[in-house]
């Protein structure tokens, strides 16, 4: 049988399946801030509107999620992180979320703030330079 080759997470992870796919499903829930901005990234790539709104807290939360047309998500790099781990309430994560708008391309560089909300990490707000 020929063998299918898996398909690249846009997180960075090699395989979706193995990566970000559980957690958009909602099979697994984020063990660190970093992981679930890594989903959320891949969820901005790939128009998960479901998911970045349960990941979004409640007190930010758009009604909608915003996806610009003509907009290609690249690649990410995460730059550093604060906190975010498995016993901490609160993190920080910086990054570079590389993209593509009318063949033109840009950097997107955030330190996202995230929180755990009923023992899960969501997103509060993040500060783009």
């Amino acid at each position: 049988a020929a063998r299918v080759a898996p398909l690249r997470c846009p997180c960075g992870g090699v395989d979706y399946i193995a990566c970000c796919a559980r957690l958009h499903r909602g099979e697994l829930d984020a063990v660190t801030a970093s992981q679930v901005m890594r989903a959320r990234y891949s969820a901005f790539a790939g128009h998960d509107e479901a998911y970045l709104l349960r990941t979004w807290h409640p007190d930010t939360r758009p009604k909608r999620v915003p996806f610009e047309s003509g907009l290609r998500w690249l690649g990410l790099d995460v730059i550093a992180t604060t906190g975010g781990n498995l016993l901490d309430a609160e993190g920080i994560v910086e990054f570079h979320a590389r993209y593509e708008r009318a063949n033109t391309p840009g950097v997107l560089h955030e330190r996202s703030r995230f929180v755990r909300s009923n023992g899960c990490w969501v997103y509060v707000v993040g500060d783009q330079t």
